[in-house]
């Protein structure tokens, strides 16, 4: 028996030509809506951020945006230090060592986020019970170490990632 060679035909043709600008077309209006999730580009310019700390004195702090968030910088004395150290973990929330909180031997610097734990809001500096950061908005209390001590907030502020690029640079993100 001969063998049957099937012919293409012009309809044949024309349905894929057809499918193929559809899925085209729908790519192209798709392609949006994915692009919009995306970070904003001032954002991603953000992912970290140097910053100048050869002018804070001991016992004081800054705060810097980054990635939008405020970030605070405190240079502790070593006070504030002995006080965060002698503190029992059985008297804390969220149980978190001074020393698991700041970079190996350069305890006087406490980098976190300034962001209650709770809700978001920003905490005062120097205020509260704990002589650290008080969230006025809903009454959490934090030590010098940034852990919560008392108030609604579930668990310490956040330590980001940074590090140190010489003795007057730090580095976040």
């Amino acid at each position: 028996m001969p063998e049957k060679k099937e012919k293409t035909t012009r309809r044949d043709f024309l349905y894929t030509a057809s499918f193929t600008v559809g899925a085209v077309g729908l790519g192209a209006t798709i392609w949006p809506f994915i692009d919009q999730m995306n970070p904003d580009k001032s954002v991603q310019a953000l992912a970290t951020t140097e910053v100048d700390i050869s002018n804070i004195e001991p016992g004081k702090s800054i705060t810097v945006l980054w990635r939008g968030k405020p970030v605070f910088l405190k240079r502790r004395t070593q006070d504030e230090i002995a006080e965060a150290r002698a503190v029992s973990l059985e008297e804390l929330k969220d149980p978190q060592k001074d020393e698991d909180r700041v970079k190996d031997g350069k305890d006087e610097w406490l980098v976190m986020l300034g962001v209650c734990t709770h809700l978001g809001c920003v905490p005062l500096a120097d205020k509260g019970d704990y002589k650290g950061w008080f969230c006025p908005c809903h009454g959490s209390h934090y030590d010098v170490s940034g852990r919560i001590r008392k108030g609604p907030a579930p668990v310490n502020m956040e330590i980001p990632k940074y590090e140190f690029v010489d003795n007057n640079t730090i580095k976040i993100g």
